[in-house]
């Protein structure tokens, strides 16, 4: 007999954090990939949160790229009708970070252990400087995405919740049809929406699928 894995449903946790606040507005830091998969979450939580957005990703290459979702996530926030005030931190960019975070892992295909590596190198810079300045809550934006592991974002989360004196605001931000607000949002901003997560070995794969897809075609019309 198999055994049973009993998925935790994180927005059900999330629901029930929400539910005990009443009037009180917490502190939020939300660390965020790109104004796309933001949007949804800044919506959603800023009914409920004071939030402040980290922009922290060495994982992203070329350093245009970095600083072209930077400039959309302030644009974003700054367009946005939101309840409660949202602010924007651009941390500084230094890919070394990630890639002497990887290390050793380089060949790895996007989902594996080196997307893990990635995850816990950026929520750890927001649990670390949440806790440094005060805030009461810390999360990130990455489970908004139907391609990201979000039991293991919410694990690497809790871990970190134990590290740092900070607590981390459980999430699955793709529920209830987040994922989909997402792609409304960013229609509505006119918003740049890449086509890799944006480190350089995803965007490498991106590119070879690109190929693999035009050259299938090319095969069809022949």
């Amino acid at each position: 007999m198999e055994k049973q894995i009993n998925k935790i449903n994180y927005q059900k946790q999330l629901d029930a954090l929400i539910s005990s606040l009443g009037d009180t507005v917490p502190t939020l830091l939300l660390h965020s990939c790109c104004a796309p998969c933001s949007s949804h979450c800044i919506e959603y939580l800023s009914q409920y949160f004071s939030i402040t957005i980290l922009y922290y990703n060495p994982n992203i290459s070329p350093a245009e790229e970095f600083y072209k979702r930077a400039k959309e996530q302030q644009r974003l926030v700054s367009e946005m009708p939101l309840k409660h005030p949202v602010t924007v931190i651009v941390d500084d960019y230094d890919p070394q970070e990630f890639y002497s975070a990887v290390k050793g892992l380089e060949h790895i295909p996007e989902g594996g252990e080196r997307c893990f590596v990635c995850y816990r190198l950026r929520q750890e810079r927001a649990a670390r400087y949440a806790a440094e300045h005060g805030f009461e809550y810390f999360c990130s934006t990455l489970s908004i995405s139907p391609l990201k592991n979000t039991a293991k974002l919410n694990e690497i989360g809790e871990e970190l919740s134990e590290i740092y004196p900070v607590k981390h605001l459980p999430s699955d931000f793709k529920k209830r049809n987040g994922y989909k607000r997402s792609i409304e949002l960013s229609k509505e901003y006119g918003l740049y929406r890449q086509n890799y997560c944006g480190c350089v070995f995803s965007k490498q794969e991106a590119e070879q699928r690109e190929a693999q897809k035009n050259s299938e075609l090319k095969e069809e019309t022949l």
